[in-house]
């Protein structure tokens, strides 16, 4: 009997590394600092709740590398967040900045808490509470914060404003994915859906076939799967299925992504919608379709599941769906991936725009973003596919060897080899 794939984000995320490494000889020295976060921070702060009662909540927040800037990465409140998952989420936010090539070094900060189960008081407790916590190690220069899953610019906004009661000095650039009226970027809000779709553009491009009639299947319907989806359909692609966390739904002959939201809005659930039939999660994964997106959490196609996947590309847009041995079946299958560090950079590339415009004091339009956007994502979609012809290598182990000799010659000027 085969032995179980032990799916540990941290381990998946050094075997990626690894993979990569191997095929460019990289120096072990470089290796080996790449393999490990430089700092992980844990924090336990006590919140007041509502009830009077005073409740410790545990944080985390992984700086990997800082040898091409500050580090960059968002901030999860999440019950399932663990420190493994933030340092895997840190090092993967170093090689999609590498890959993308912005001027920073990869971060992640979590939470351990349900927001679902916080009144708006205490969430915004808990946001402030974390900031206070974590103040000493992140800044404009040092390490940036951005939105993640189950936060959003109501909570970026509550930890800035707790950031700068702390310095006593303005500083929008210490957080990004703020409201526009606080030094936010114009198309922040479905930056990493723009990316996600710019890279499905190219990969048309590259592939003639995906563009005739193409079949989709989102998993995930938050910010990046709801935007995404709505970008697809109007371009004239088939979105045949899209699930969230409590199911999913399938029609042979489409949807519009519009009117499912607002179902979902109204119902509080997909299940239901018009001329649908409800599918399970794992069911949409295996759905015979053109496109495949996992834009929900990770590890979602293990080596349990990826033998049944018919889709003929995946477009991660989540972080890390696919786990090393599940990426190895569905290679070996001839089903072409394109890795979450190129195909998810939308968001830490507009993240990167809006603290460029608040160290500038000056901000651009929204068709401004949005060109300089496209302009970074072809641009490192063609990098990739270069570094994939000329290693012969998969796309995702491509992504990585180009991320790398990026870090590695940073790292070499700064004698860290």
């Amino acid at each position: 009997m085969a032995k179980e794939e032990k799916i540990d984000p941290f381990e998946n995320a050094k075997k990626q590394i690894e993979k990569a490494a191997e095929k460019v000889s990289l120096d072990p020295n470089i290796l080996n600092q790449l393999l490990m976060p430089e700092k992980v921070l844990v924090v336990n702060f006590p919140i007041r709740m509502d009830d009077g009662k005073i409740k410790v909540f545990t944080g985390f927040r992984s700086q990997h590398n800082k040898s091409r800037g500050p580090t960059k990465g968002g901030i999860r409140f999440h019950p399932d967040v663990t420190i493994e998952e933030v340092m895997a989420l840190s090092t993967w936010m170093t090689f999609k900045n590498s890959v993308i090539d912005v001027p920073y070094g990869g971060g992640k900060g979590g939470v351990i808490c349900n927001p679902k189960d916080l009144s708006v008081s205490e969430l915004e407790h808990v946001s402030r509470g974390y900031i206070r916590a974590i103040a000493q190690i992140i800044g404009p220069k040092k390490d940036i914060p951005a939105p993640d899953v189950y936060t959003n610019q109501n909570v970026m906004a509550w930890m800035l404003d707790e950031y700068e009661k702390l310095t006593g000095e303005s500083s929008p650039g210490v957080i990004t994915g703020k409201p526009i009226e606080l030094g936010g970027s114009l198309g922040r809000d479905k930056a990493t859906s723009m990316g996600a779709f710019y890279v499905t553009e190219k990969l048309c491009e590259l592939n003639n076939k995906v563009c005739k009639n193409t079949s989709i299947a989102i998993q995930g319907f938050g910010n990046a799967g709801y935007y995404l989806a709505k970008m697809l359909y109007e371009t004239g692609h088939n979105i045949i299925a899209i699930s969230d966390s409590k199911g999913g739904i399938y029609s042979k002959k489409g949807m519009d992504p519009t009117e499912v939201y607002h179902y979902k809005n109204n119902n509080g659930s997909l299940k239901g919608f018009p001329e649908t039939k409800n599918i399970t999660n794992n069911d949409l994964l295996e759905l015979d379709v053109d496109i495949l997106i996992p834009a929900a959490l990770e590890n979602q196609i293990t080596d349990k599941n990826a033998k049944n996947i018919k889709a003929k590309y995946v477009v991660e847009v989540a972080n890390g769906p696919i786990t090393p041995k599940a990426d190895e079946i569905l290679d070996e299958k001839g089903i072409m991936i394109i890795p979450d560090i190129l195909s998810n950079s939308g968001g830490v590339v507009v993240s990167y725009f809006e603290w460029v415009q608040n160290n500038l004091g000056y901000y651009w339009s929204e068709e401004e973003v949005m060109v300089k956007l496209k302009e970074k994502i072809y641009k490192g979609f063609d990098e990739v596919h270069k570094q994939s012809i000329e290693h012969k290598a998969s796309f995702r182990t491509a992504a990585y060897i180009l991320a790398l000799a990026r870090l590695e010659r940073s790292m070499k000027f700064r004698g860290q080899a």
